[in-house]
């Protein structure tokens, strides 16, 4: 994972209701690949517009998320702890963009 990808995530973790959270690159035909954020709460619901306004205030704007998806299960993790981002690529419906 980039530097920049686990920077994103870090700030996504702080974000209010998130419990874990993963960065995948979106394909765009423009820009090539714009950041996905994937989501998950372990109690409650998570309020994207919060935490992109959160991700606003901590990060340049094009770290910003432009896609998000709220999962309803953990994000999967290796024995270690490390995320497996493979088991949510292709799999992730995203939405309309965020802007």
């Amino acid at each position: 994972m980039s530097s920049s990808a686990s920077a994103v995530e870090a700030v996504l973790l702080s974000a209010p209701g998130v419990s874990d959270a993963a960065v995948l690159a979106v394909p765009d035909d423009v820009m090539g690949e714009k950041v996905g954020a994937v989501l998950f709460a372990a109690h409650g619901e998570v309020d994207v517009v919060a935490v992109i306004t959160h991700c606003r205030e901590h990060l340049a704007d094009f770290k910003v998320p432009q896609y998000a998806a709220v999962v309803t299960e953990a994000l999967p993790h290796n024995a270690g702890g490390k995320l497996l981002k493979d088991r949510h690529r292709g799999r992730v419906r995203w939405e309309a963009p965020l802007r």
